[in-house]
């Protein structure tokens, strides 16, 4: 373990799972991430060993049969599967958002009956807000639920939806006619249960297969397509109390969710850094190692002060959440940040790997199609910068 990316403040609890996941990560995820990644083949045997590490249960309280831990754990131990592959990290980032949703807006009798299963890894959640005709700009969703007595009846097209064939469960962002003044108002978060795998999974839900990706491999990425599907009016985040507050559960989902995109960022940037320098001490040129030479170590130094600079971000991001304060501002810097730099710390590792880095053989070659993902998703910079612009206004807002 070098140097880069340490966390000061971690109780001994949180350190015995980060070296625990680090280890897994080292004997059980690099050495096949590649062959797997390039085969697009799911991680079966990976994800058996988060279930039995109960990392699946990570950030669930011990009632309902998690370890209780916080964001900060959870994100330390995302950057670590990302370092090992960053869609391993995938298979649980849906699933975290959803379990946080249900942890903090969900009625007694959803935490009670769906955590558990949730925490051992049994019920796999995903997570479904953006359409094939809007990304970022949530309020153009056309996906909508109209109440039939006890029932709501869904119709509506999903899209990206990370883990949608494994899941059973999908938070799924809907309008409703809830009355509101505002279309943000008039949203309402579905917990939509299916069965796990493609075609009709459900009645009026279908799966039609997995998106064809450049990158982010192994895990499926499908859309989902509701047509007269109907389910209870119980399947309402919240029950009666969520109609109508779907957006502002989700946003509550999203920031989690760019707290674990900043960590997934840095694992990359992380892995790149490794790469990149054990190769320097390796490959020689005009008779010395290429770590030698001035131009190699400018990018190595610069390469790493991105990494420390991403991670402090996302460890300041995390930490303010599990205080319970707003970091969207914070959360959306260390998403901007974590992200743009990874693409150019992987950049600069594919340049010291030369010929090299373009050929299958080499793991840089892997990471350079991740990285790109990373700009996009959870938001892409320019809606970080949004975001963040829009929250420095307010606090910094001239007076009289």
């Amino acid at each position: 373990m070098g140097r880069l990316a340490s966390t000061e403040g971690l109780t001994e609890v949180q350190q015995e799972i980060l070296d625990t996941v680090r280890g897994f990560v080292d004997k059980e995820i690099i050495p096949y991430a590649t062959d797997l990644e390039h085969k697009d083949e799911f991680p079966e045997a990976i994800v058996e060993g988060m279930k039995e590490m109960g990392l699946f249960g990570l950030m669930i309280p011990e009632e309902y049969g998690g370890l209780g831990e916080s964001l900060l754990t959870y994100a330390l131990v995302v950057e670590q599967i990302a370092r090992g592959w960053m869609s391993v990290s995938g298979v649980i980032n849906t699933h975290f958002i959803v379990a946080y949703m249900l942890m903090h807006h969900g009625t007694e009798e959803q935490k009670a009956r769906l955590l558990p299963l949730m925490a051992a890894g049994d019920l796999r959640g995903g997570f479904s807000m953006s359409e094939p005709g809007c990304g970022s700009d949530v309020a153009a969703i056309k996906s909508r639920a109209v109440r039939d007595g006890e029932e709501y009846v869904l119709d509506g097209q999903k899209m990206w939806l990370t883990n949608g064939a494994r899941a059973g469960i999908i938070a799924t962002l809907v309008k409703s006619d809830e009355g509101g003044d505002s279309v943000y108002k008039n949203m309402t978060t579905f917990l939509v249960e299916k069965e796990p795998g493609f075609g009709e999974t459900a009645q009026g839900i279908t799966i039609p297969g997995k998106i064809e990706k450049m990158g982010y491999k192994g895990v499926e990425t499908t859309e989902m397509i509701m047509e007269g599907a109907r389910v209870p009016a119980s399947s309402i985040l919240g029950g009666e109390a969520g109609r109508g507050r779907g957006f502002y559960q989700m946003m509550d989902g999203v920031e989690v969710g760019r707290v674990n995109v900043a960590a997934r960022a840095c694992g990359i940037s992380i892995r790149a850094f490794e790469l990149a320098i054990q190769y320097a001490q390796q490959r020689s040129t005009f008779g010395k190692p290429i770590a030698q030479h001035q131009a190699i170590q400018f990018k190595l130094a610069e390469m790493a002060t991105k990494v420390e600079a991403s991670h402090g971000l996302m460890v300041n991001a995390a930490r303010l959440k599990d205080a319970g304060k707003r970091n969207d501002v914070e959360s959306g810097m260390a998403k901007l940040l974590a992200s743009e730099y990874c693409s150019e710390v992987v950049q600069e590792s594919f340049r010291i790997h030369g010929g090299y880095g373009y050929s299958k053989e080499y793991e840089i070659e892997r990471l350079m199609r991740e990285a790109p993902f990373l700009l996009i998703g959870e938001g892409t910079s320019e809606i970080q910068k949004t975001i963040i612009s829009r929250g420095l206004l307010k606090d910094y807002q001239l007076k009289g």
